[in-house]
């Protein structure tokens, strides 16, 4: 896997999260613009497929040229299942940036049944993703990703993938993404709308509530980015401490120390043996069952344990995974990281995500303001935001609303999840973004990791606010019952 990869992959949120008779949605106006037809979503890789109407809605390439080059919008409404349904949908976006929503939710629809019983579900793949003119383009698999590629090689790349694009990319921004956001929920007829944002999708549904605040219902956020925030020089300190916050878990549990010792320190040694030099391993693929033989270096590490601290249930197998590599046997760690990466390979559009990444986020970063030692200390160090600062010096600025980082104001009532392990959107930063918000409700999830659709707890109060459309009076009481998922102590299961 090139470097490349693992820097989109470790910056994008890849969330791993039903079938129902289709029928036109409901609340549709007859004036509606937007044919839909019975149609088919399928999730990543075979996790599953759902009935829907699915729809493409042209729009402008660029805003300020409405009659020039049109691009296609692929919009699927899995309609409610009342024939007395709600009048106002939920739309759901998703993360990445570069993540396309039809394909990412998919899995997650099931679990909403409740939600769609009584309302419509809206996915749109923003401009850039999915079936919207998706820009992609192939990076090559010939360097390793060994952490030291020269930042021109990097720009190279980055120069590479934009000759590839079928598109602008200066038009494939959040502010441009909002407008397209409005046209679908028009051309279907909604009049109000729920929105439900999944990390850089909690950015898009934060500056959509500032653009349209009369077209929002409500809001959640999962896994919040706040307006003002630039992406980047945190994400290895934030990864980190999620890291060392599972060796300090560990460490207070007496059997998680029993069995796994001083785990920092096994790690930080395992550290320095793969930055002296890669080793071979040989693991049975878990996905095809066919035996691979592999380089493991410290690029290798630090994107298997960033993915594995991405949700509560990897997480448990961090101490146990870390203390066989430590000991010498890389080979469960490599698996189980191969099976999390294929299941989203291909996922995630890396123009889009540059597009997004190189003109809201590494342009506002304050080279003096990052602290070089504190990334140096962490097991990321500086090789993402440095590659991404490489790859944005050839990337064009694109379209950039003059508010799109301002604070905002809004009584657009919002409720704000976020786990206390997660390793790139920790709480602090929902706590930050429900200041925006005079009426907000802003949870922390224990031990859980990056978004919270999967947990049943989340998925009930998400329910409950939907039907309300309030936050007073909303019941919360499962979350104070929540605790971490207990570290697995050997391969046959978890501590009891």
């Amino acid at each position: 896997m090139h470097r490349s990869r693992i820097l989109t992959t470790a910056v994008a949120v890849l969330l791993v999260l039903g079938q129902y008779a289709s029928a036109p949605p409901a609340r549709a106006s007859t004036t509606a613009t937007l044919a839909l037809h019975d149609c088919r979503i399928e999730g990543p890789r075979g996790t599953g497929s759902v009935a829907a109407r699915c729809g493409e809605l042209r729009v402008a390439e660029d805003p300020a040229e409405p009659s020039g080059r049109q691009i296609g919008l692929a919009v699927a409404v899995v309609p409610a299942i009342s024939t007395r349904a709600e009048p106002d949908p939920l739309f759901m976006i998703a993360g990445g940036p570069g993540q396309g929503a039809r394909e990412s939710f998919v899995p997650a629809l099931a679990a909403l049944g409740s939600i769609r019983n009584t309302r419509d579900v809206v996915l749109v793949d923003q401009r850039g993703t999915g079936d919207s003119q998706p820009l992609d383009c192939d990076m090559p698999e010939d360097t390793l990703d060994d952490m030291d590629t020269p930042p021109e090689e990097l720009a190279a790349l980055a120069r590479t993938c934009l000759s590839a694009l079928p598109g602008d990319p200066r038009f494939y921004t959040t502010s441009v993404a909002v407008q397209d956001l409005d046209a679908v929920r028009e051309a279907l007829g909604y009049a109000r709308i729920n929105l439900y944002g999944a990390s850089y999708g909690t950015r898009v549904a934060q500056h959509y509530v500032r653009r349209h605040p009369e077209r929002v219902r409500a809001v959640v956020l999962d896994g919040v980015v706040p307006p003002g925030l630039a992406l980047g020089p945190a994400l290895a300190t934030d990864a980190e401490a999620s890291l060392r916050q599972v060796f300090a878990d560990c460490a207070a549990m007496p059997d998680c120390k029993q069995a796994f010792g001083d785990l920092g320190a096994a790690f930080d040694a395992l550290r320095e043996t793969l930055a002296a030099g890669p080793q071979q391993v040989r693991f049975t693929d878990p996905v095809t069952g066919e035996l691979r033989e592999e380089r493991f270096g410290r690029g290798e590490l630090a994107l298997a344990v960033r993915i594995l601290s991405y949700a509560a249930s990897s997480r448990a197998l961090l101490p146990l995974l870390l203390h066989e590599a430590a000991g010498g046997n890389l080979a469960p760690l490599a698996a189980q990281a191969a099976m999390i990466a294929e299941q989203f390979e291909g996922m995630l559009a890396i123009g889009m995500h540059n597009a997004v990444s190189c003109t809201e986020d590494i342009p506002f970063i304050d080279p003096a303001a990052v602290d070089r030692a504190a990334l140096g200390r962490s097991y990321l160090g500086s090789a993402m935001l440095d590659g991404l600062q490489a790859m944005c010096t050839v990337w064009p600025r694109g379209v950039l609303d003059d508010d799109l980082r301002a604070p905002l104001s809004s009584t657009v009532p919002a409720l704000l999840f976020s786990g206390s392990a997660d390793p790139v959107t920790p709480p602090a930063y929902a706590a930050t973004a429900a200041t925006g918000f005079s009426q907000h409700l802003n949870l922390v999830f224990a031990g859980q990791g990056h978004t919270q659709l999967a947990e049943p707890c989340a998925l009930g109060i998400l329910r409950r606010f939907l039907q309300a459309g309030r936050i007073e009076g909303l019941d919360t009481a499962c979350v104070a019952q929540l605790r971490q998922p207990p570290f697995f102590l050997n391969f046959n299961g978890s501590a009891p």
